[in-house]
């Protein structure tokens, strides 16, 4: 659409949260044409920073204590982008269309956008308030973290996700002591199956990190620090690090106050708009249906980010959307990189292609005899094909599928004319 027909083009948007989806929202906005004012609202008083670092590289021994940022404070500026830090709103007053920060300032807008994405689920467990015990989600966090993870320190990771195993990973590394307590009886057991499981088991004992599987972690013990961990079964075990690793929640607070309809995230369409049509939210803090598979999720994934930030910007300037990319995730691990494509089911038949004690193989789940997502373990051979067959939902023969030496699009099923 040309610049000059985009409605409302000179009326403010204001964002609130400044992460990968919010930046990128406001990004949007002016690349797409948007002249009015754009207030990106940040409870943050850096400039918006990369996350997926956090539980990577920064903790890596000699690693510089610098986040990097998703854009330079020069770009917000020129792009006539104003960031403000270190404010919260307290609340979005819908009939007046303005917004309430923490300063008592006011901002009205013609276009809501709530990107404030989640934070870490906190254990609520007596003890789980002593010094000590931490969680992951900002850089404040990675640098507190770094900071005791120092070689020989006893190291109690609490959940066997992405986060408490990169950070098992990277503590490992750094010459500490690392036991990882996980209620279920694999790592990653929410978003991986078994054989994937069961390989990254075997590379992080390799490393010396100890799991304990059907831990249910009732207390967390010590006087001026946190020193054990206790489970049902009355197990103590020793720490002078506790990590929390236990998923995240989404920031929907101020959306719910608002009245804006919300269950485990902010329910949005396919244009991110909330059951609001003047508020759009985008992010890890949203719930949405599908258009591939149909189901309500919400996905925690800067792909998906992204991908929302760029419908919302589209729709608020009057620009057709692009077809939603298919999700993808992915973490590193001593060394190793999981790279997922689609959003597996746990009833999906499993097959594996390669040999995983070779460190190189992939995993496809098929639903009802289609493509319905893959996992690439220390190789991406079969990711880009395996993408465009989920977005086909392409049927797939599986005894062909499990030959690796057979590429995935020749395992595909040609349709009958």
């Amino acid at each position: 659409m040309p610049e000059q027909q985009i409605p409302h083009k000179n009326q403010p948007v204001v964002i609130i949260g400044a992460g990968h989806s919010g930046v990128a929202v406001a990004t949007g906005l002016r690349t797409k044409g948007w002249q009015g004012r754009i207030l990106l609202l940040d409870a943050e008083k850096e400039t918006p920073y990369e996350r997926p670092p956090l539980s990577k590289e920064l903790l890596k021994a000699g690693a510089p204590n610098e986040s990097t940022p998703l854009r330079k404070e020069k770009f917000f500026q020129d792009k006539g982008i104003e960031r403000v830090g270190g404010l919260t709103v307290e609340s979005i007053d819908r009939p007046g269309k303005t917004v309430l920060l923490s300063d008592g300032s006011r901002h009205a807008y013609h276009r809501l956008v709530i990107a404030t994405g989640s934070r870490a689920r906190a254990l609520t467990v007596p003890g789980a308030d002593l010094p000590g015990v931490l969680a992951l989600r900002t850089k404040d966090d990675a640098l507190e973290l770094k900071r005791v993870l120092l070689p020989g320190a006893r190291v109690a990771i609490i959940g066997a996700g992405y986060i408490g195993l990169e950070v098992a990973a990277a503590a490992a590394a750094r010459g500490c002591e690392v036991t990882v307590l996980e209620f279920q009886d694999r790592v990653m057991s929410r978003v991986t199956s078994a054989p994937v499981s069961r390989f990254f088991e075997n590379v992080h004992e390799q490393k010396g990190v100890r799991f304990v599987f059907g831990a249910a972690v009732t207390a967390i013990e010590g006087t001026d620090w946190a020193e054990h961990v206790v489970t049902a079964d009355g197990a103590r075990f020793p720490a002078d690090v506790v990590l929390t690793g236990i998923g995240v929640i989404p920031n929907q607070e101020i959306a719910e106050a608002a009245g804006l309809h919300c269950k485990d995230g902010i329910f949005v369409d396919d244009d991110g708009r909330t059951s609001d049509p003047e508020i759009y939210a985008t992010g890890d803090v949203t719930r949405f249906t599908s258009r591939i598979d149909g189901q309500s999720q919400r996905l925690e994934c800067i792909q998906n980010a992204m991908s929302q930030a760029d419908s919302v910007a589209a729709h608020i300037t009057g620009q057709p959307t692009s077809d939603p990319e298919i999700p993808w995730f992915w973490t590193v691990q001593h060394g190793v990189r999981l790279q997922t494509a689609g959003v597996r089911h746990p009833d999906d038949d499993v097959v594996v292609r390669g040999t995983p004690s070779e460190g190189k193989f992939s995993v496809v789940y098929l639903r009802n005899g289609r493509l319905s997502a893959v996992d690439t373990v220390g190789g991406l051979s079969d990711f880009r094909p395996a993408k465009k067959l989920i977005a086909q939902a392409a049927a797939i023969d599986p005894a062909l599928a499990a030959d690796p030496s057979i590429s995935l699009t020749d395992a595909a099923l040609q349709p009958s004319l």
